[in-house]
This record gives structure tokens, sequence and C-alpha cells, in this order.
């Protein structure tokens, strides 16, 4: 088991490499010319929750608040940024929609 470094990233540095991550996952179906869901309201960007990967769209002001930080972080550890699966939180569905609707 390897043990992973901790990143020497600024905060800043990580959320913009989260939204890019979540806004570049290529043009496909249901995304427009630059790479971006159309179902996704500007000022907003979807995560996937839970054993079966439900589909979140969740404000960016969500990544201001440090309980939504902590799923972040908890995401990098068990998933990193760099793979295909779109942005995915590792708790499960009731946890995270008792969270959101507290952080709206």
């Amino acid at each position: 088991m390897a043990i992973r470094k901790p990143s020497k990233l600024s905060q800043a540095a990580v959320l913009k490499q989260i939204l890019k991550r979540c806004s570049s996952l290529g043009k496909k179906h249901g995304y427009d010319e630059d790479g971006l869901p159309l179902d996704v309201p500007k000022g907003h960007f979807a995560v996937y929750v839970g054993e079966n990967r439900s589909r979140y769209i969740v404000p960016i002001t969500f990544l201001t608040h440090p309980e939504f930080q902590c799923l972040l972080r908890r995401a990098e550890e068990e998933f990193g940024f760099d793979h295909d699966m779109g942005l995915t939180i590792p708790c499960e569905e009731v946890v995270f929609r008792s969270l959101t609707s507290l952080l709206r």
C-alpha cells in the first residue's frame, strides 16, 4: 500500500484544478463546443455521489464551505483528480443531501 505525500498546492490551486476537471470532461453527447455539460448551469458543477454514483449539480459557492472542502479532500485521497470518472464524492447519498441542504 503506497503512502501519498501531502499535496503542496495551495487551497486556491486545488479548487481551480477541481473546477477545471469538472468543466473539461471532453466533447461528448450533451456537451457544448467548449466541452461543458449542457445541463449544468453557469456557476455550478456536477459531482457523483454514493455507491450508485448519482449525479448532483451543486453551486460553486459550496467550494468555500469547510464542510464541502472536507469532502473534496476525501475525494482527492480516495480517487485523486486525474481520472475519467468525473468528480466523485466518497460518501453516502443521504449524508451528501443532508450536508448540501444545510449549505443552501
